[in-house]
């Protein structure tokens, strides 16, 4: 008696001891005390160092590459590499989705690495051979997309990876990963300062093969640090597509409405229906906003009678209803990202045509991303360890402010970054226009304006102090209140966002010479020389847009009510 009592304890113990839904890398029970926490995020963090090493390197000079290498116009280079940023990242959903139903994030990283690796390999080879001939552009692309593939796949499963090391269920376990998304960014701007000072500098000075090269290095260190921390992680096991569960809960409303038109002519029926119907979806519906509740209350309505393959259960349905719910605050970040494209694009090319000297040192204007990055790795310790228990202690909420608030926060910052773009960019014309008389204002095309790239540098800090917020409000918003079942997709719609806000930049430039160029008037942003671009228009127009999407933010934010603890 006495044993089968201890033998029964020993398995209790060992029971509670497991992580639930988790697994190690060796597809072993993960275990309490001995997966997860901390130390395995850390693997994480410096994981992204390398990774955002090799990816920024080219993606912060890629514009200059394009333009002065490879034949490219200002715009023609500026679309070619916001459509390449924005692929790159717009491939996260394709690594976060594959996580989520298929594969573990450990696997989807190593994956996607190789091939990142792969693509790298491309593009030094490229690069080493330099050519303007056609194939010589078709190699540049092949291999420009391999690493959009890999970086998607890093992105779309490095960042979930590291959060899902964390207890959801514990306070500490909550701060703890609120702590790792504001470090996570503070690693991605870590390789971002690497990327944007040293690899730039040798791309500049040594040759474009060595900073791919140094990328293609990075990349495969990351490996072996990645490898380093398996004995510590916990892997969330994959549960089936999460898109599966969406397309069919969405046909199941479907086809649950419109077999209830077909039967409305039946008066009396419909009117008892619709009164037990009423008392059902205020049961079902949480508070959600009401159309949502009464078209996904169909689902739960006709369930009986609803086919086999669309039958689904409560849980889905409320999953699907968070995720529709989010949608709007992922839409309405988009814009901002619009304005960050703006760092590796125009910003880029107005500060080639300034002063870009600091005493005797020249820096390479692919540097000026320098900026936001040291700002931001100040900023994200400052905001962890002073700002965040001052808020905590003011609010007493357990996040210092809320998620919300910190992509509002971002969203306010793009605006003043973009005044800020507008005023500057008026100053050099300013200058441009006291250097050269209006019929010879191609003379100062190839040589630097008497004004300092420093102004520049003012609108990167804003952006920079913006995407801080924002990419680290985003990431945790849709971490924690997505279903678990869709933790990775939902978190790459943080990713997903900046890609929609790149290519968003591509379509705004080709709409705004479109709308400018007609009636055989000169484009805004069209033409081989920027001092000859409204650059400053174009500046504000993206201010005027900002500000309508801020308003659309406050909507949907102030109507938002949380699934996860807040408070």
């Amino acid at each position: 008696m006495i044993m089968s009592q201890a033998f029964e304890h020993m398995d209790e113990a060992n029971r509670l001891s497991v992580w639930n839904g988790y697994v190690d890398w060796r597809n072993r029970p993960a275990l309490r005390g001995r997966h997860g926490g901390m130390l395995a995020a850390s693997f994480v963090l410096g994981v992204e160092v390398l990774e955002n090493l090799a990816f920024l390197a080219n993606a912060s000079n890629l514009v200059l590459y394009l333009s002065t290498k490879m034949g490219f116009s200002p715009s023609g280079a500026a679309n070619a590499v916001t459509a390449f940023m924005g692929t790159a990242f717009f491939l996260a959903l394709l690594g976060g989705f594959l996580a989520d139903a298929f594969f573990t994030t450990f696997h989807i990283y190593l994956v996607s690495a190789a091939i990142e690796f792969l693509g790298l390999m491309v593009l030094t080879v490229q690069a080493h051979e330099h050519s303007t001939e056609p194939w010589s552009r078709v190699v540049l692309f092949v291999g420009l997309f391999l690493v959009a593939l890999g970086v998607g796949g890093i992105k779309g499963s490095l960042p979930p990876h590291g959060a899902e090391q964390f207890d959801n269920e514990t306070p500490s376990g909550r701060r703890q990963r609120s702590f790792f998304f504001n470090y996570f960014i503070f690693s991605l701007s870590c390789g971002a300062l690497i990327a944007v000072t040293v690899v730039v500098w040798l791309e500049d000075n040594k040759g474009w093969s060595y900073g791919f090269g140094v990328s293609t290095a990075a990349i495969l260190i990351s490996v072996p640090v990645f490898l380093a921390g398996s004995r510590f992680y916990r892997l969330k096991v994959p549960s089936g597509s999460p898109i599966t569960t969406l397309f069919k809960v969405l046909t199941a409303a479907l086809y649950a409405m419109c077999k209830r038109r077909r039967t409305s002519s039946n008066v009396v029926t419909c009117h008892t229906r619709n009164d037990g119907d009423d008392n059902e979806s205020k049961r079902n519906s949480d508070g959600d906003d009401e159309v949502l509740g009464s078209f996904l209350g169909e689902v739960v309505r006709a369930r009986e009678s609803l086919p086999r393959p669309l039958c689904c259960t409560e849980e889905q349905i409320e999953d699907v209803k968070i995720v529709i719910k989010i949608l709007p605050i992922f839409m309405s970040t988009i814009m901002l990202n619009c304005c960050l494209a703006q760092l590796s694009t125009f910003s880029v090319q107005q500060a080639s045509t300034m002063n870009t000297k600091l005493g005797s040192f020249t820096v390479p204007p692919a540097a000026l991303p320098v900026f936001p990055v040291v700002f931001t790795m100040i900023l994200a310790p400052t905001y962890n360890h002073f700002l965040l228990p001052l808020a905590q202690k003011a609010t007493k909420n357990e996040t210092g402010i809320t998620h919300l608030q910190r992509i509002g926060t971002g969203l306010i910052l793009s605006i003043v970054a973009m005044v800020v773009a507008a005023l500057v960019e008026t100053k050099r014309k300013h200058v441009l226009l006291a250097c050269c008389s209006s019929n010879n204002s191609s003379s100062y095309s190839s040589s630097p304006l008497p004004i300092t790239f420093l102004w520049v540098a003012i609108q990167y800090v804003f952006l920079g102090s913006a995407d801080l917020f924002t990419l680290a409000g985003m990431m945790e918003f849709f971490f924690t209140e997505a279903p678990s079942t869709m933790r990775s997709l939902a978190t790459s719609l943080s990713w997903a966002s900046l890609a929609m806000g790149y290519y968003l930049s591509s379509v705004l430039v080709s709409a705004v010479n479109f709308v400018t160029g007609l009636n055989q008037h000169n484009p805004w942003l069209s033409g081989k020389n920027l001092n000859q671009y409204h650059l400053e228009r174009f500046y504000w127009l993206m201010c005027v847009l900002s500000g309508i999407n801020f308003l659309h933010y406050l909507f949907w934010a102030s109507r938002y009510v949380y699934r996860s603890n807040q408070g």
